[in-house]
């Protein structure tokens, strides 16, 4: 976007911070966000080189998730600027609008109530910004007969189908190893305000985007969700069985696990060749995909036989030599010692203010002319502070009464 595309006529300082890619040059974003969904999404606007401004209540790390020093901290906030304001205060309250004035985009997770009774919602702030584009993300959505529940990540699993497909049958409900529900509803934001602001291009104009853990979390349902709506068909726990295509699960190995993916004919005629066996191609009991549904247990059985007899690594070469997909089942520790994950450039670098030396996890994506990098840790509360507010034009002597009256 150039920098013309922004909200309203303003400052586009960054200060002395790097920028982060060039991507995103001339869009501003205010990060009113907290704990996980809403920091998701924000990161992905400092990545790619928006200036992004943390606003942090002073002396408040009940809003963070956690410690600035913890990992989880560090992963969240990195690229960002951070002005510290208390929105509970008059000062406080003036100083956030004055800004929003200025910016592109505003993100929020409260709960849905709160920015309207501070007065910081869409409709009163768009009226002087008519280009803001301004996202909300919440538990279950901003109206509706379950909008005041207060979200969590594993609720959203459980309501939004996931733990029931998850785990091995008979063994209850499991929920998965991240917190894919909060994930998926900040990408889900980031998505939607990459999409206003394109829009914003032609009309002008800006709107507010809205989404929640169990929106994003029955989205995700995907091929799960459409065997039910298009089919009736409820999904069962699996374990490791993949519910469709088969076989697709784990297997034992000489040495350990491993995962292998047969899916479609064309796959099961090369596995069943590979691993010796052709007159399973034939066999009545596998020949087809549905009558391998139904006989999958002796099918894996029989599969287990021989994965028992070689290493992991062996058959995994094997496999893959023959057109068969397999993979390792790697510690978290193994994924971040794989070279092709640090080929990827999955693994930047940081000096963080909390920590010093540091790594950390980049962006999924390689962009040929615009690449995202780790450009700046993550910011110590109000670092910034005193630079965006002379920006806004108050001079040392307003920050100091403000600071004296607990607004910043």
């Amino acid at each position: 976007m150039a920098q013309q595309e922004g909200g309203g006529a303003k400052p586009q300082s960054q200060g002395a911070e790097p920028v982060a890619s060039s991507a995103l040059k001339g869009i501003r974003v205010l990060d009113l966000t907290r704990v996980r969904s809403g920091p998701t999404c924000v990161r992905q606007f400092a990545d790619w080189g928006a200036d992004v401004i943390k606003i942090e209540a002073p002396e408040d790390s009940a809003q963070l998730g956690g410690p600035r020093s913890g990992a989880d901290f560090q992963n969240l906030h990195r690229n960002k600027r951070s002005l510290t304001l208390n929105l509970k205060s008059e000062s406080g309250i003036e100083v956030f609008r004055k800004l929003a004035k200025t910016a592109d985009v505003i993100v929020e997770n409260f709960r849905p109530g709160v920015k309207k009774r501070l007065g910081i919602d869409y409709e009163t702030l768009s009226a002087d910004n008519p280009r803001l584009i301004y996202a909300s993300i919440s538990g279950f959505g901003q109206d509706g007969p379950l909008a005041d529940r207060p979200g969590f990540d594993q609720i959203a699993q459980g309501m939004g189908g996931l733990m029931s497909i998850t785990g091995k049958p008979g063994e209850g409900p499991m929920r998965v190893g991240i917190p894919i529900a909060d994930l998926c509803a900040g990408l889900f934001a980031a998505q939607g305000i990459m999409i206003a602001l394109l829009e914003r291009q032609h009309s002008g104009k800006g709107q507010w985007i809205q989404t929640s853990l169990l929106q994003a979390q029955v989205f995700m349902l995907d091929f799960q969700a459409a065997r039910y709506l298009m089919d009736g068909d409820v999904p069962k726990q699996a374990g490791n069985n993949h519910p469709t295509s088969i076989p697709t699960g784990v297997f034992k190995t000489k040495d350990g696990h491993m995962n292998i993916g047969v899916a479609g004919q064309a796959i099961w005629k090369r596995f069943a060749v590979m691993m010796g066996r052709d007159g399973w191609i034939e066999d009545a009991r596998y020949a087809t995909a549905p009558a391998r549904s139904e006989n999958r247990d002796a099918l894996n059985a029989e599969i287990e036989e021989l994965t028992v007899t070689r290493t992991t690594a062996e058959w995994i070469d094997a496999m893959n030599e023959a057109g068969v997909p397999a993979g390792e089942i790697n510690d978290i520790g193994q994924v971040f010692e794989n070279p092709q994950v640090h080929h990827l450039g999955l693994v930047m670098p940081v000096n963080s203010h909390e920590r010093g030396e540091s790594h950390l996890v980049g962006q999924p994506i390689l962009m040929s002319r615009t690449p995202s990098h780790i450009a700046h840790p993550p910011p110590t509360a109000g670092q910034h502070s005193n630079d965006i507010l002379k920006d806004l034009g108050y001079s040392d002597a307003d920050i100091a009464a403000m600071k004296a009256q607990g607004a910043t």
